[in-house]
């Protein structure tokens, strides 16, 4: 019988999510043993040639994780489509944009100006930037383009499914393996999580008090964290209000809020939005008396960086997209 030929792919992320594949353990022998990995860059001697005389859906699945940042990134997704039958935005940064959709704040020039420019380390007396294109004596070099905006995956191609998570954990992956290989899977589109907010089940949700009153917003350096008490009532940010389960409640177990890696539920548009509606709910909500506006601009000035924290995993994926350009 033959093995179905599955791909795994690796754009613009920290490698996290390759490392959960390795992190397997034991159990990424039964996947090897059930599947024929014919593509997989990072730890194997696979090449672009290796892809390119592949039939068309001759793979029956490629994870493909990171978000898309460069030409080079969007010539490859577009190739693996074209090859698989299946297609699975696999972690945070190609469901959502993740970490590197922060970029998305700033724009191609931007980048290359703080980074090979004004930084406190760099040595460039003569400015030289990245070129696409530089002829030297041997020949002509070339670079991949640098696109002013990253995107999510299903922004540059048709995506089947969705594993969310920085990285996506053990369960969530075997699970998806175990419904490709049985034929199994739920409607297209859909994200192979829980649909429930992480707030929903997590361990202190029972010791979030009936009346909210935050006096100001605190980061999480700043004071010493109750680690049995609701963050949200100690004044601290935590997106799992608005965040889906199934992360296993890393980091709050870690005594760290949530900072939504696992995105919207379904339906959400905006996941940043949604989340300062809920927030915003609770002063609506839970104050009696009505803030005044001098209080409520000073509980805000105390919210260091509001975008990047609300927008930390989502903002190539929402309404924003991100900074505007100049027609």
């Amino acid at each position: 019988m033959t093995k179905p030929k599955v791909a795994f792919y690796w754009c613009a992320s920290c490698g996290g999510c390759e490392e959960a594949v390795v992190d397997l353990a034991e159990d990424l022998l039964e996947v090897v043993d059930a599947v024929d990995i014919v593509f997989w860059p990072v730890a194997l001697d696979f090449k672009r040639k290796d892809v390119e005389n592949m039939k068309d859906k001759e793979l029956t699945v490629s994870f493909i994780n990171g978000a898309v940042r460069t030409e080079e990134q969007e010539e490859m997704v577009k190739l693996l489509r074209e090859k698989s039958g299946l297609v699975i935005a696999f972690g945070s940064c190609a469901h959502i944009g993740g970490i590197p959709g922060l970029a998305n704040f700033s724009d191609r020039d931007g980048i290359f100006e703080r980074v090979y420019k004004t930084t406190e380390s760099t040595n460039n007396p003569k400015s030289i930037l990245p070129k696409v294109k530089t002829q030297i004596a041997e020949g002509e070099l070339t670079l991949p383009l640098f696109f002013d905006t990253v995107k999510t995956l299903d922004q540059v191609v048709e995506i089947d499914y969705y594993i969310p998570g920085c990285a996506p954990p053990k369960d969530l992956i075997m699970d998806a393996v175990t419904a490709i290989l049985k034929g199994k899977l739920p409607e297209k589109g859909s994200v192979l999580a829980p649909k429930k907010a992480l707030c929903d089940e997590c361990d202190r949700n029972d010791s979030k008090p009936e009346k909210l009153e935050i006096a100001e917003f605190k980061r999480v350096h700043e004071i010493e964290i109750d680690p049995e008490k609701c963050f949200l009532a100690q004044g601290i940010i935590c997106m799992g209000i608005s965040t889906r389960a199934g992360c296993g409640q890393r980091c709050i177990n870690a005594n760290m809020s949530c900072r939504g890696c696992f995105g919207p539920l379904d339906e959400v548009k905006d996941h940043g939005l949604r989340t300062m509606a809920g927030i915003a709910s609770i002063f609506a909500l839970e104050n009696e008396e009505k803030i005044s506006e001098e209080e409520l601009q000073k509980l805000m000035d105390n919210l260091v960086d509001p975008a990047g924290l609300f927008y930390m995993y989502s903002l190539p994926s929402s309404i924003l997209r991100g900074k505007r350009m100049e027609k």
